[in-house]
């Protein structure tokens, strides 16, 4: 069963199409590498598929939810796209006046309404889950790369999404941090998660994805296994 289908997406940026049409699903449990060089759209897919940039044209359909032509969702169809959707970013975006603890437990306690004490027991889990636990207390300027990845991992997961977007993940990682990157994203595909990587580093995707998608110039020009793909 496809978790997120995407047909004939069009997005334009600034009077220019950037997507031209795109087309393809991910599973449940599946790790999808969209790949492709600088300003192929990789990442603008990323984020229409987050709901951050409008489509122009096409559908896009994440576990029951429908984006279509008309500009980025809001109230009620946004808040729904956020419970199926996590979100890492390139570089982080934690709250910098935050603990990694408190990054992680703001959305459930203000998105989704929990009580923060279930919230934050719930948030220590998820960064214990990631290695980091020992780092709760941690202000962001504190952490390493890889820690911040990691805590941007968890606070992700924290509204416990059925789909994570990371855009360019192993950008500031050395190799050792790659590896241990990739089996936390196999280890997260594994329990049912869909997990779209947008990179170019093609020995990361070896390492953890199951499919590759390639574009280039904002359009797909190949598809399969990695393997084939990446021969």
């Amino acid at each position: 069963m496809s978790m997120v289908a995407l047909n004939g997406v069009k997005v334009n940026r600034g009077g220019r199409q950037v997507i031209e049409g795109v087309s393809f699903e991910a599973a449940s449990g599946e790790l999808l590498a969209i790949m492709g060089s600088s300003g192929s759209g990789k990442t603008t897919i990323l984020r229409a598929v987050g709901g951050l940039d409008p489509i122009a044209d096409g559908t896009i359909d994440i576990d029951g939810i429908q984006l279509a032509a008309g500009g980025v969702p809001r109230g009620r169809h946004l808040r729904d796209l956020h419970r199926r959707v996590g979100i890492v970013f390139q570089f982080h975006h934690l709250f910098a006046h935050m603990t990694a603890l408190h990054n992680v437990w703001l959305a459930p306690v203000h998105v989704l309404g929990r009580p923060r004490a279930a919230a934050e027991c719930a948030a220590r889990t998820l960064l214990e889950m990631l290695g980091v636990g020992n780092r709760a207390d941690a202000m962001p300027h504190e952490l390493s790369g890889g820690e911040a990845q990691r805590v941007a991992i968890a606070r992700a997961l924290a509204v416990e999404p059925p789909v994570l977007l990371m855009d360019e993940p192993t950008a500031s990682l050395d190799p050792a941090r790659r590896g241990e990157l990739a089996a936390t994203l196999r280890d997260l595909a594994a329990q049912g998660r869909t997990v779209l990587v947008a990179t170019h580093d093609s020995e990361f995707v070896r390492a953890c994805a199951h499919r590759v998608v390639m574009v280039d110039g904002g359009r797909v020009i190949r598809e399969g296994h990695t393997a084939d793909v990446l021969e």
